[in-house]
């Protein structure tokens, strides 16, 4: 009852906007997160795999390492505090629904964090694409290095296009695809605030 009693002080838009958020932010924190964690398995997989099967300079090759992982390692590490701020709406919708004004967070305030965490999704998104490019660029010199007869004895087996190459390009491609719900939900949110 007494809940009751205090959402009819909180304005109907306001109450709207505090649902949207919640829901949105909760939606988004948990594709999010599943996605992050994921991606974080695979390429811990993808690394141990790699570092068990390379011996000398068979690791230069693999897309899981250099340049590519790099990038791909940060844009999952941006991807983990993305989901901090998905979590964060959550809290901010919870703050919204204060009967006390003064306690509410301003509009103003609530704007800047939407667009942070739109800044630090598209940041990760970012730095994900540039890994995915340079995964992608060492997997097509291996494709293009491949011997086009069947059977060749001085090639290097290492060098063909393994699973684990792949593994390491879903990886990234989730990576990816969270940082797009991550951008997806701070625009609609966005939208659904300055209306």
């Amino acid at each position: 009852m007494a809940e009751n009693f205090e959402s009819n002080q909180v304005p109907a838009a306001l109450r709207q906007i505090a649902a949207t958020m919640r829901l949105t932010g909760w939606v988004t924190f948990w594709i999010q997160l599943v996605l992050a964690v994921v991606s974080s398995l695979i390429f811990v997989f993808a690394l141990v795999l790699s570092g068990a099967a390379g011996q000398g300079n068979a690791q230069v090759n693999n897309p899981g390492t250099g340049g590519g992982a790099f990038f791909a390692v940060c844009g999952l590490i941006a991807l983990y505090f993305s989901v901090y701020q998905s979590f964060r709406y959550t809290r901010l919708a919870r703050q919204l629904k204060e009967p006390d004004p003064n306690l509410r967070p301003k509009k103003a305030d609530t704007i800047k964090l939407l667009r942070f965490g739109l800044i630090v999704s598209f940041v990760g998104m970012s730095l994900a694409v540039l890994g995915a490019e340079a995964i992608t660029g060492t997997l097509l010199g291996k494709s293009l290095a491949q011997p086009q007869s069947l059977y060749n004895p001085a090639f290097n087996l290492r060098e063909l296009i393994q699973p684990l190459d792949i593994f390491v390009v879903l990886a990234n491609t989730h990576t990816i695809a969270a940082h797009f719900v991550g951008i997806g939900g701070g625009l609609w949110l966005l939208n659904r605030l300055n209306r």
